[in-house]
């Protein structure tokens, strides 16, 4: 499971280097390659490819006249660009989604069970003071078990 926050820095050709406690996970359970991509490009989302494969699995079986399957795609894959993790423990985020989401310097690298998010440190504090947890949150983490 890939969870926490782990600060990191965006170096000048546009590589994130993986926070160590990321990357003994990721070295240990996965092959090396990843997707990474955005939904929106405000933030890096990083997609071991085989847990993105199980995503193209699900999304195969779906008619390709499905709007939200074909808009999900047509972002994802605007963004994104699979990629090798180097010896360095470094990813290259591609430069359209690279500028999209101002990754530069200073970042954030967050665990998300089965994928890593990558944000901006600035973006990252503005965005959880914009959308702070609600009741209705609450109320469907609750719903949830959690």
């Amino acid at each position: 499971m890939l969870r926490g926050n782990y600060p990191a820095r965006v170096d000048e050709k546009g590589r994130v280097k993986i926070p160590q406690a990321f990357l003994g996970v990721l070295r240990e359970n996965y092959a090396g390659d990843f997707f990474v991509t955005s939904l929106n490009g405000e933030f890096v989302r990083i997609w071991p490819l085989e847990e993105w494969s199980q995503i193209e699995a699900r999304l195969a079986r779906v008619s390709s006249t499905n709007r939200a399957k074909k808009k999900f795609l047509n972002r994802v894959n605007y963004y994104g660009q699979q990629v090798k993790l180097d010896k360095q423990g470094r990813l290259l985020v591609p430069s359209l989604l690279r500028e999209a989401a101002a990754m530069r310097g200073e970042v954030d690298v967050l665990g998300s069970l089965t994928y890593l998010d990558v944000w901006n440190h600035q973006r990252f504090l503005e965005e959880i003071k914009k959308n702070p947890i609600t009741p209705d949150d609450e109320k469907s983490l609750d719903e949830l078990g959690v």
